[in-house]
């Protein structure tokens, strides 16, 4: 089951990682924080280079947690938050299946982390190797919660500053 759960951490982590990258720095193809935030502008979530570098941030973090399974419900919790978002911004609107651009790989991807934490990180990780009890299923439910809440506080944020900005450029003077 060690090797499993490796095989899963690693992949999923390191793939997070590479998307955070991708919003920060603009590696791996990525667009970096000016091209993701006009991304992000454009579904409504302002200011748009602060949620890119927010997101990335969110991602490189999370993935590089739970890859190491390192403080394991942390890490699910940041790739849950991001991905929670992305299918309320995103994806939602477009149902169920990734070819429509819907929520599919999304919810495979908060499935994943879900599961990770509810099993444990397995013995081949950090939490194992420090003595960090932090595996279960009020551990999983905690994160899916944590994220649930950032999720939907991040959205609040992005779409209070589009109603502000709005208000402000209607204004005389631009105040």
């Amino acid at each position: 089951m060690s090797l499993g759960l490796l095989v899963i951490r690693v992949a999923v982590g390191l793939l997070f990682v590479g998307h955070g990258a991708q919003k920060l720095f603009g590696s791996f193809g990525g667009h970096g924080p000016e091209g993701t935030g006009a991304f992000f502008e454009s579904q409504g979530m302002r200011p748009g280079r602060l949620m890119a570098v927010a997101a990335g941030a969110s991602e490189l973090v999370g993935g590089a947690l739970f890859a190491a399974g390192l403080l394991t419900p942390v890490g699910a919790a940041f790739i849950s938050a991001t991905m929670i978002t992305a299918m309320l911004t995103v994806h939602a609107g477009k149902g169920l299946w990734a070819t429509e651009g819907g929520v599919e790989y999304n919810l495979v991807l908060v499935a994943a982390v879900f599961g990770v934490t509810a099993i444990g990180a397995g013995k081949w990780s950090l939490d194992h190797a420090l003595g960090l009890h932090v595996a279960g299923v009020s551990w999983a439910v905690g994160e899916l919660a944590v994220a649930l809440a950032g999720g939907l506080m991040t959205i609040a944020i992005g779409r209070s500053s589009v109603r502000h900005g709005a208000a402000r450029r209607e204004m005389p003077g631009g105040v």
